[in-house]
């Protein structure tokens, strides 16, 4: 098996035992940088009837795809797990923890909701892994986190990976650490070198019909980023009104709407997918084309966040930004904030409107 320069740096790390801040971009198979150390720790020395690792991740999405790897990962071995997310049967989940899975991959409030029911042991806990701790950070969870940390062995190794590593999440992370080694692979900061990007600059009542002409133009897939969920529905319904075959993705969703949409996507029975920053954050999917960044991103960590769906794996990709003129300023502070340049190749035609 080739490993990608993250697996290579992190496997001896989390073989060592040491606790670990990993900051890497997104799309450079990062799951099984932990996953594959940490199941080949558990096969050395089986252990039944205890839970020994927790995986806390910010989204149902994600935690979802975390499983899937790690199922398959599992395959020919006798290591169970479970994801516990909201939106599903809290029951059978219930169930699942009361068998005490090897691996338990999680999001913090549905954790603590069954925490709460006093129906989780994690007293033999060797392993922690923080997965996406910025988007953690960013939507709040921390809190949930240091409590669900207080319920588990001080003596464990804790293992955290970020796109994106800022000084708030080093020194959260410190809190729950023990001399954690750092680790950054690529850019610091910064989105894949393999995306290139471009904004159009136009009104903003003129972004519709744009967007319109290029998803008809375009073959490939798009992923589209708006920021609130009235604005994921509306630009869905319009594109869906012109012939594009969409879907919606946000938080207010039924937790199998949002499967339906990103399976949808992932198959290519829609080419095109409108989606809320909560809701997109750990989407793993290969081969997204083109991140259209409908609505301008509201700072230069949500720009990279964004951006890392296309472009994963080493594959080109390309983000493009569809800015309003009064938007400019927002845009050059993101180019300054993480050093890039993006190309602007109507900008003088679009001002003279």
């Amino acid at each position: 098996m080739r490993t990608t320069p993250v697996q290579s740096a992190v496997f001896p790390a989390v073989f060592a035992g040491s606790d670990l801040i990993a900051c890497a971009e997104t799309g450079t198979g990062k799951t099984a940088a932990f996953l594959l150390p940490i199941m080949q720790r558990l096969l050395a020395t089986p252990s039944t009837g205890v839970i020994r690792v927790l995986v806390l991740a910010p989204t149902r999405e994600l935690a979802v795809q975390i499983e899937d790897d790690f199922t398959g990962f599992s395959y020919h071995t006798t290591l169970t797990g479970v994801a516990v997310y909201g939106g599903v049967d809290g029951d059978i989940q219930a169930r699942a923890l009361r068998a005490c899975p090897d691996v338990v991959v999680a999001t913090p409030g549905r954790l603590l909701d069954h925490m709460s029911c006093g129906i989780v042991d994690f007293s033999k806990v060797e392993v922690l892994v923080l997965d996406e701790a910025d988007r953690m950070l960013d939507m709040g969870f921390w809190p949930d986190v240091r409590k669900i940390v207080g319920s588990l062995p001080p003596e464990r190794q804790t293992l955290l990976f970020s796109a994106t590593t800022s000084s708030d999440v080093v020194k959260l992370a410190e809190q729950v650490m023990r001399q954690p080694r750092f680790i950054q692979i690529g850019r610091a900061g910064g989105p894949a070198t393999t995306i290139s990007h471009v904004a159009h600059v136009m009104p903003s009542g003129e972004k519709v019909e744009w967007l319109t002409k290029f998803l008809r133009r375009s073959h490939d897939t798009a992923l589209i980023f708006v920021r609130t969920k009235r604005s994921a529905d509306r630009l869905a319904t319009s594109l869906a009104s012109r012939g594009i075959r969409c879907a919606a993705l946000h938080a207010d969703r039924t937790q199998k709407d949002r499967m339906a949409a990103v399976e949808g996507f992932r198959s290519g029975r829609h080419t095109a997918l409108v989606a809320t920053d909560i809701a997109a954050r750990g989407l793993d999917i290969d081969g997204i084309a083109h991140v259209i960044n409908y609505d301008m991103p509201h700072s230069a960590d949500s720009y990279v966040h964004r951006v890392g769906r296309t472009g994963r794996a080493e594959a080109a990709g390309m983000a493009i930004t569809l800015v309003a003129p009064d938007e400019l300023r927002t845009l050059q502070s993101i180019e300054q904030s993480i050093a890039i340049r993006i190309e602007r190749p109507d900008t003088a035609e679009n001002s003279s409107r």
